[in-house]
């Protein structure tokens, strides 16, 4: 399963050590199943003018520490190590997080089993995932959104073991977490430091993170 991390923080962060962290845990990181997240990478953060931009490629993350060192200090960042489904959903750009529209940053992680979701723009499943929260994010404010999303997730499939999303406005981070497989892998930890939050799939190094509250969606 794919790992993401979350930053805001008060005044503009460097975000080149945080992303270092990350990459090595994605690194060294492994599923239940001993999967990795081997299949690329992202990277979004607001520009001077408030703009979101992002970073990508397909090549494993902790492989491109050159590009990570290019992002620029910042008060909001998104970041996502992916972990493809299918042999035939590797190497292809467009699939990767996070995904951006207008003021919005969104990634992704879960366990669905037997979702369905017809009649959705995209290719993957999270690509239909976040086209659904677009629609509600037209009509609701972001956290109800979330809360609706979940809703529609929980009617339109058999199972869900997990299911972790991370959306920014451009102002907040609005977080969900939930599992009920492995937890010491799916669960989303945070990390609250002075002017600073930091959200993420796996814990970091030099920081102390702790396991959010499972089933509500947070806001930071």
């Amino acid at each position: 399963m794919c790992r993401f991390l979350m930053f805001k923080s008060l005044e503009p962060a460097p975000a080149g050590d945080l992303l270092d962290s990350f990459a090595s845990m994605a690194e060294r990181s492994r599923a239940p199943d001993g999967d990795r997240q081997a299949d690329g990478w992202g990277v979004s953060w607001l520009d001077g003018e408030l703009l979101w931009t992002a970073r990508k490629s397909i090549n494993p993350i902790w492989t491109e520490a050159a590009s990570l060192k290019q992002v620029p200090a910042g008060r909001l960042l998104l970041a996502h190590a992916r972990s493809a489904s299918f042999p035939s959903h590797k190497n292809n750009l467009a699939f990767n997080q996070p995904f951006m529209d207008g003021c919005y940053a969104f990634v992704f992680n879960g366990l669905l089993r037997g979702v369905s979701l017809p009649g959705l723009a995209g290719s993957i499943g999270a690509q239909k995932i976040w086209s659904l929260l677009r629609t509600l994010l037209e009509d609701h404010e972001p956290a109800a959104a979330v809360r609706m999303l979940v809703s529609a997730l929980e009617r339109h499939s058999k199972a869900i073991p997990a299911l972790n999303i991370g959306l920014s406005d451009g102002e907040k981070l609005y977080v969900y977490g939930r599992e009920t497989d492995e937890p010491n892998y799916y669960r989303i930890w945070a990390a609250e430091s002075p002017g600073m939050m930091t959200v993420c799939s796996e814990p970091l190094d030099g920081l102390d993170f702790h396991p959010i509250q499972t089933g509500e969606v947070l806001v930071f």
